[in-house]
């Protein structure tokens, strides 16, 4: 609870009296008056910081009183020598009770047990302002810019892919060497079950011998056919199954700065639109430089993707850490044989 306005001894001065208006410390000092008597009256601004009070105060314009045995005033004719002791005996005592009722009743804690009693600080008009940290960021995922295709990382192989536009990271899909899909997906025409309209895929070549990206290639392009467009994992034929099948393309090409090879089919299906299925093979830049094996499925219809995303992808194929090197078709190219 705030003391009451009056005189106080001073915090920063002990051998003067401050006014306290009841809510802050004023500019009003003084040196202190006798005990008895009351002080002047004093108006000041309402800043400072609250008081620590030792003693009860005395208001402005009212003067301290102490009843006498006899009933007259200090100093009257009624009370004599005798009564002006009295007077101040009582008045000494008065002032020690409430010195000691003070001091135990802002001296002790919630606990009853005495404790140093320290005044708040309030802020006046000449403190500075306080000052804060601002507040830590909070964390935010990185975007890419504008200029920085978004990439997806074949850490087992070594590479990255660009992702264009259009084209997603697998979602829902079974097989877990799958590096992107085209975003959404289909009922397939034959079987009711889902499609998607392209997806790459990447995987390393363990179970065979040979290690000439040609041969690789060539040796995987019908087993890429059949996957994406005769039967799926479980045995269906969303697409009916293949009717037939034309080379469209076929030669070497630069990849992640490493000499591969790739083929091209045009396949036809019972139904739907078919697509084109594509097999590239190129050594490995990390490790033993096993051969990695990419391919390609992209539906033959308006709603596939255009063939220009396989050069675009293969083009932005590169080793991690390593946004130098690239390819192409035809560039760059040594034996391969």
């Amino acid at each position: 609870m705030t003391p009451p306005p009056g005189w106080y001894r001073d915090p920063s001065a002990p051998h003067q009296e401050r006014w306290w208006d009841g809510t802050a410390w004023t500019e009003h000092r003084r040196p202190p008056e006798p005990v008895g008597y009351g002080p002047a009256v004093g108006q000041a601004p309402q800043t400072g910081q609250p008081p620590t009070p030792m003693y009860q105060p005395v208001q402005p314009g009212q003067a301290a009183t102490v009843p006498l045995s006899s009933g007259g005033a200090p100093g009257g004719p009624a009370g004599g020598g005798r009564g002006k002791a009295v007077a101040l005996t009582a008045a000494a005592a008065v002032l020690v009770a409430a010195i000691v009722t003070g001091v135990f009743v802002l001296g002790e804690d919630d606990g009853g047990s005495p404790r140093t009693q320290t005044p708040p600080v309030t802020a006046t008009a000449t403190d500075p302002a306080p000052v804060s940290d601002p507040p830590s960021p909070s964390p935010t995922a990185s975007t890419p810019s504008a200029d920085d295709p978004a990439l997806v990382e074949d850490q087992l192989n070594g590479v990255t892919f660009p992702l264009p536009d259009g084209w997603v990271r697998p979602k829902y899909v079974a097989e877990d060497d799958v590096m992107m899909t085209t975003d959404g997906t289909y009922d397939c025409p034959a079987d009711g079950s889902v499609c998607r309209h392209g997806l790459v895929v990447s995987r390393t070549v363990t179970a065979n011998a040979e290690s000439s990206p040609k041969v690789l290639a060539q040796q995987d392009i019908e087993d890429a056919a059949d996957d994406a467009y005769d039967r799926d994992l479980i045995g269906n034929k969303p697409f009916g199954g293949i009717e037939s099948h034309e080379e469209v393309a076929s030669g070497p090409v630069a990849v992640a700065g490493r000499a591969g090879y790739y083929v091209r089919w045009r396949v036809k299906t019972a139904k739907g639109p078919g697509g084109y299925v594509q097999s590239m093979v190129f050594p490995s830049t990390v490790g033993t430089e096993s051969p990695i094996l990419v391919r390609y499925v992209f539906d033959a219809d308006e709603d596939g993707p255009p063939l220009a995303d396989m050069d675009r992808i293969t083009k932005g194929i590169r080793p991690i850490g390593d946004a130098d090197t690239g390819g192409g078709v035809g560039s760059g190219i040594g034996p391969t044989d």
